[in-house]
């Protein structure tokens, strides 16, 4: 059956209880920085971290007793995984499963440790396979037909965009005016339900997908107007990592949404930054291409209400500094310097010295003393520095530099 508005409200009454009624937050930072009123819609605080247990619990819900006693599988890079995993563990017990539906779950090889270990921890069986998301969902097909399990595939499913469609649901009641509504893109499945419902609710306001510059599938398929399966590279956005759109979520996409942006890594760190930093939210990759997207000027929003969806939080922690360090960096914050002082005692001071007086932080310090173009009495010191932001940088670089200290390549 078609997704309908209807459909969406019975989601909403399957998933009450169950999935959280996350809050619509403003954000006076990011209002100043871009000119617009934003507002972010944290489903980076939704159970299992993202908005897939949306969709997952109301695809549980419409399966039958012997369905649900065969068990269910599912490919994912993590969100969608630990969405399902946990949707399986929760229904269970009202189904007649005391320790939960039978579920299995395949992702990627790749895939981020913490989203397998909390995948395992709701009661899942993980099966890494392939390298990406698409090797994963042909695995999990095969294992679906060749077992008798039902798949609940990630966004080529009516169910599962209807339950994410309660989003939508939720954003129309909380913003009813809203001018802009920017949603990450991978598979489709976010997107279409949540422009399937704001386009009864809310057909004033735009919905704009955003996709990572690493995988473009559905900003290639929505431009050329047909289904395309596109390489995908490796991404800090890993859960919208999809290599082509939904058979079913392609033509909502092309009939409901306003445009298709994408966003660099670069871009990407910068919001999990800003977030982090300004607003005290954390947010995994794919669930920051919203602000990215904003922040980059990617699209025009001065003067209006722009909702950015922030659609989860699961981000890898080993993951985390490395991001927030790259972040730093393509702010202008975080440098690395290679700066050549005289090999005597007090000459690393005095160079520590010129960068305390512009107002630099030393993060870390190594010596080299024998690199080919290093004269004898002469050392390399490696500087990694913290500065306010780009400008700063430049000062403290050109402090330095009028200290008299030479200056060499990374």
């Amino acid at each position: 059956m078609p997704i309908t508005i209807a459909a969406i409200r019975a989601a909403a009454e399957r998933i009450a209880g169950i999935a959280h009624r996350t809050p619509l937050l403003s954000s006076r930072s990011l209002s100043d920085m871009t000119g617009a009123q934003v507002y972010l819609k944290a489903e980076n605080l939704q159970r299992a971290g993202s908005f897939k247990i949306r969709g997952a619990v109301n695809r549980l819900a419409t399966l039958g007793r012997y369905q649900l006693a065969n068990g269910v599988i599912a490919a994912s890079a993590g969100n969608h995984a630990q969405g399902v995993a946990l949707a399986s563990r929760l229904l269970g017990p009202g189904l007649g499963f005391p320790d939960g539906v039978p579920c299995t779950i395949v992702m990627p090889r790749g895939a981020a440790i913490t989203k397998i270990q909390a995948t395992s921890g709701y009661g899942a069986t993980v099966v890494l396979h392939g390298e990406t998301f698409d090797d994963a969902l042909a695995e999990a097909q095969r294992q679906a037909q060749a077992q008798g399990k039902t798949l609940i595939h990630a966004f080529d499913d009516e169910a599962v965009v209807a339950g994410q469609g309660t989003l939508g649901l939720e954003l129309a009641h909380d913003l009813p005016d809203a001018d802009v509504i920017l949603v990450p893109i991978g598979g489709g499945g976010l997107i279409s339900g949540v422009a399937t419902a704001l386009a009864e609710l809310a057909p004033r306001c735009q919905v704009i997908g955003v996709q990572a510059e690493a995988a473009t599938a559905a900003t290639e398929s929505i431009r050329q107007g047909r289904r395309l399966a596109v390489a995908v590279r490796p991404t800090i956005a890993d859960g919208i990592a999809v290599g082509q759109p939904g058979a079913l979520t392609l033509p909502i996409m092309q009939r409901l949404i306003r445009d298709v942006v994408t966003v660099s890594e670069e871009e990407t760190a910068h919001a999990i930054l800003v977030l982090l930093e300004r607003t005290k939210l954390l947010v995994e990759g794919a669930g920051a291409v919203s602000v990215a997207a904003l922040l980059g000027g990617k699209v025009p929003v001065q003067g209006k209400k722009v909702i950015a969806v922030l659609s989860g939080g699961n981000i890898d922690t080993t993951v985390i500094a490395r991001t927030l360090r790259h972040g730093m960096a393509h702010a202008g914050r975080y440098l690395v310097l290679r700066v050549t002082v005289p090999d005597r005692p007090g000459g690393l001071a005095g160079l520590l010295n010129v960068v305390a007086r512009a107002g630099g932080n030393v993060l870390e310090i190594a010596h080299d003393r024998y690199q080919r173009d290093t004269r004898l009495g002469e050392v390399v010191v490696e500087l990694s520095l913290e500065a306010r932001d780009a400008a700063h940088g430049a000062e403290v670089v050109a402090a330095i530099q009028e200290g008299g200290y030479r200056l060499g390549s990374r």
